[in-house]
């Protein structure tokens, strides 16, 4: 019987450090072990972590030469004998930490993640665990599907999967990246005041078109933290969802309010934080770091994307053959998610 897939597998490597190592390849189409399922890749999105990785500044380092890119979309052809959660024809997009299930985070984490510690998914076929694997939103295709695994569900994790905000309180997002356009979508809908912050006047009545409250440029406003306090009454934010890092973490904490939270998720800044001491204690605000989330907090945002009609924000498709020039797209501070169509 015919293999209902290709034999040979178009993929792209990273052969050294940096995306001009990047190579097109092809081997033969990788088969699923007994509880794994085989994937023909019908797009993948673009994470700054891919970035990293590509240029060797994130840890774990992956072995090279490896197939780069965590987050992707597709439909299952073939499965292991032991699989029973899918079968060929299923739609499924690929969780990132492969053996985050539910609860608590695997100790040690990410010894199991796409496209780091296992082989990534920029290629026409892939290979996920079953236990990785999620249903897709049917409502998505896969060029919207694949945007889903990281930032979306960091968005998620970090907005639900913690302290439930009430509608009304203020949220501040940094920047308007995948993560921040996800995070300022799911805060309209749970009723939130966003207040998002670039260096764009465009970019920023973009934010205002999908539900921003308020929009602050920190280029022409360095002390933007001092007019997110104008702005709330002098109380300050319930929430930050900090994206930069580094210094940035200072006017974070002073634009916060009492008893707010600090949700730590990227490091575009600086991979070494500095947070004052002060402000911690006296305002009582609570730290979280934020790295995308378990697979059942993954359904369950799923079933909300579909319930809604969320559509994601994607602000440019590349075709398989021009990876490297998604990545350069990547460096460039993109409005919304990078995606590459592998179909």
């Amino acid at each position: 019987m015919t293999a209902p897939y290709e034999l040979s597998n178009a993929q792209w490597q990273v052969a050294g450090t940096g995306a001009d190592k990047l190579l097109l390849t092809r081997a033969p189409t990788p088969q699923p072990g007994p509880r794994e399922v085989l994937v023909r890749v019908g797009a993948v999105s673009l994470n700054y972590k891919d970035k990293l990785a590509i240029e060797g500044a994130i840890e774990p380092l992956p072995n090279a030469p490896f197939i780069p890119v965590s987050d992707a979309a597709g439909e299952i052809v073939a499965v292991g004998s032991e699989v029973r959660r899918f079968s060929p024809g299923s739609r499924v997009v690929g969780h990132v930490i492969t053996d985050w299930i539910d609860g608590d985070v695997p100790s040690p984490m990410h010894t199991r993640t796409l496209g780091m510690t296992l082989p990534g998914m920029l290629a026409r076929y892939a290979i996920l665990p079953e236990e990785a694997a999620v249903a897709t939103p049917p409502s998505l295709t896969d060029v919207e599907a694949s945007t889903l695994p990281i930032a979306a569900l960091t968005a998620w994790s970090a907005l639900f999967e913690g302290p439930r905000p009430a509608p009304g309180e203020t949220l501040l997002i940094q920047g308007t990246g995948g993560v921040a356009l996800f995070a300022l979508q799911f805060a309209r809908l749970a009723g939130m005041r966003p207040i998002v912050i670039s260096s764009s006047d465009e970019k920023l009545e973009r934010a205002r078109a999908l539900g921003a409250w308020q929009g602050i440029n920190y280029r022409k406003i360095p002390e933007w933290d001092e007019v997110v306090r104008e702005l709330t009454g002098g109380r300050g934010v319930n929430q930050v969802l900090e994206l930069v890092g580094g210094d940035n973490l200072a006017r974070s904490a002073n634009a916060l309010a009492a008893e707010g939270r600090l949700s730590l998720i990227g490091l575009l800044g600086d991979a070494t934080s500095a947070l004052p001491t002060l402000p911690l204690i006296r305002k009582h605000l609570k730290l979280f770091g934020v790295a995308v989330g378990h697979r059942r907090s993954f359904e369950r945002m799923n079933a909300a994307v579909e319930q809604v009609g969320l559509k994601p924000v994607i602000d440019s498709v590349f075709p398989f053959a021009e990876a490297p020039a998604a990545f350069d797209r990547l460096g460039e501070g993109p409005f919304g998610k990078i995606v590459i169509d592998c179909a």
